[in-house]
Formats: structure tokens, sequence, C-alpha cells
């Protein structure tokens, strides 16, 4: 299904095609590349040694994207890997290392960074309009069938979607949330599967982070709150409040108030224009898509990483398995930093 956003995306771009598409399905492969515009290939490896290919973008499942990026960075092709980057950290340190030592661009899909209002809410906290930071939350209530988690065997599997509503539907938030407020120190988290079955993951999680920066916040995330709501980050400091629900500003409250201040308001109201995934997965657009590739490929022209490369793709991975290990243990766990890059 990502992949067409994907497409949809690239076709925005005016220096940027569509060449090559490969699938496990033949014949999926071929129907993608009729409808696109592209050459269709039976495998991986004939793709890859198209010359015309220069980047990759993986839309596999979760926990197939390893392969995939370590045969393309091999190959000399800059990588882009829908998110996460990968289900486990070691995963991702492999993904990093292959496309750092083969000299190749990687980066990782998290568009609702390159949204107006998610960049508002950064330069808010960047400007210290929110004075000491005291809570992050971010707050995921969707709603998945059953027939949703039966449509495709990996779904609702370790192996293959890493995890459930946090590592499939959440994490976008989770991204979000440790972009506006920096990394975790340590968390204490509950995981349950309570509305779906024949999963192997959680359904409904909660956790209680601590910030490095001291200030404190909440994750909650499900796919079983029918009929599903927009999801939620919400901001607030000795000197102001913020809430950011889907691409909305619904909340925009400093102290230190401008004349600014309500245009901004009344311009952040109404810029949601899907249901946000919150029910229907396919209920997305695709234009902060098309913004992630743009800088990607001004990042490839200007010599320098991307926005969204594997370390930051790899943050969100981290904290994501950190929740997972308090919930299995009951222990509160504390990480080392949150998968900044080092130095």
């Amino acid at each position: 299904m990502i992949a067409r956003f994907h497409a949809k995306a690239i076709a925005d771009l005016p220096d940027a095609e569509l060449v090559a598409c490969t699938s496990r399905r033949p014949e999926a492969a071929q129907q993608f590349a009729d409808e696109f515009g592209a050459k269709a290939y039976a495998t991986l490896d004939e793709l890859l040694a198209d010359q015309r290919v220069q980047v990759v973008t993986i839309c596999t499942p979760s926990g197939a994207h390893l392969e995939p990026c370590l045969a393309a960075a091999a190959a000399g092709k800059h990588v882009i890997v829908e998110k996460p980057l990968e289900v486990t950290v070691e995963r991702c340190d492999a993904m990093i290392e292959a496309c750092e030592k083969a000299g190749v661009q990687l980066a990782t899909i998290f568009p609702s960074r390159f949204h107006e209002s998610s960049r508002a809410m950064k330069g808010a906290v960047e400007a210290g309009r929110f004075g000491r930071l005291t809570l992050g939350d971010a707050y995921v209530k969707w709603y998945r069938t059953q027939e949703y988690y039966d449509s495709g065997a990996w779904r609702g599997t370790w192996k293959l979607d890493g995890g459930g509503a946090l590592m499939n539907q959440a994490i976008h938030s989770v991204d979000l949330l440790l972009w506006l407020m920096g990394p975790v120190a340590d968390v204490m988290a509950h995981t349950a599967t309570l509305a779906h079955e024949r999963i192997e993951v959680e359904d409904v999680a909660t956790a209680s982070l601590r910030f490095a920066n001291g200030a404190l916040g909440v994750i909650e995330a499900t796919t079983a709150a029918w009929p599903g709501s927009l999801k939620k980050i919400e901001l607030a400091g000795s000197h102001g409040t913020a809430i950011l629900e889907e691409e909305d500003i619904i909340k925009w409250e400093f102290a230190d108030a401008t004349q600014q201040d309500e245009a901004f308001r009344q311009a952040m109201k109404g810029k949601t224009k899907t249901g946000g995934g919150a029910a229907d997965p396919a209920a997305i657009g695709h234009h902060a898509h098309a913004a992630l590739f743009r800088d990607f490929l001004d990042a490839l022209a200007e010599g320098r990483k991307p926005l969204i490369d594997g370390y930051e793709g790899r943050r969100s991975v981290e904290l994501i398995c950190a929740i997972y290990e308090s919930a299995r243990t009951g222990a509160k766990v504390e990480l080392p930093g949150s998968g900044s890059q080092p130095g």
C-alpha cells in the first residue's frame, strides 16, 4: 500500500522519475509498473543492475527492510526506507553501517516532521517560548479491524511487524515527540492485546517517560479505540502550552504572547485534509512524503545528510524497544542516548 504513496510523491518532483520496481510477487510488480510507468523486474538484483536507478525506496514489511538496504548499498544506490527503519536497534545499526561504508545516503520516512505545524512547534521549542519544558505527551488512539491484521501474514508478528500499535502506527508520533523534546532517559511501560485475535503484538500500550532534560511525559498508543481519533502531541512548559492534532495546532498559548500568535492560530486551523490514518491506513496524503523526497534529492545535490537520516530513524526504534522491554520485565529501562549519533 505505502509504495503507491512513494510513487505519487516521486511524481510530484520535476527532477525525479520512477524508473523501476520489483516485488516478491511478479504480478504485483507488473501491475505497479503499468500503473506508474516504470519497468518491472523479477528480482532485486536485476533492479539494482539498472544503471538508471540511483535511489532505492524500500516498502517491504518492517522486519524485511535490512536485506534490501544492504543489497542496495552494496550496489552503490542511495536508500530511502519506509518507517520504521527496522524492528531492532541491531538491524538499524547494520543498515547505517552498510550505507556509511558504501558512501551512500540513508533516509527514514517520517513525513510528519515536514508539516508546517510540526515545524512551528519545533521552532517554538528552539526559541524558548515554552520556558522550562515540563511535559511532552503523545496520544495515538486509532482503530484497526480484525480484517486489517488478517490481510497479511506479516501483520501483528514480532519478526516482520516488529510490534503492534507502537512500532507500526504510533511510531510517527514517537519520532515527533523525540524531535521536539529531545532524548528519553528512562521509561516504564505496560502493553496488552485486548481487542484483536491471532496477533503476537500489542494493540494497547502506555509508557511513562523521563526525558534527558528533566521533563516528564506519556505515550499512549492503541489500535483498539473505535472509531479512531486524530493523533495528538502536547507540549507544556513554565511559559507555554501547545497542542498539535494531526496537522492542526489546536492550542498555542504563551506567556510572552506576540501580535502574530492569533493570526498563526487561525492559519493553523483546518490543515488536516484526511482522516490521518485514524481508522483507515490509506487515509493519508502524500504531500509530506514529497517534501521528504525533495529534501533527500537536495541533500544529494548539496553533499549533506538528509534531515531524517539513519541515526534519526534509529531513535524511535530504540525507544519503542525499550518500552517493550519495560512492559515485558515490569522494570524501569534506561536508554543510553535515545539513538543519537555518537559524538
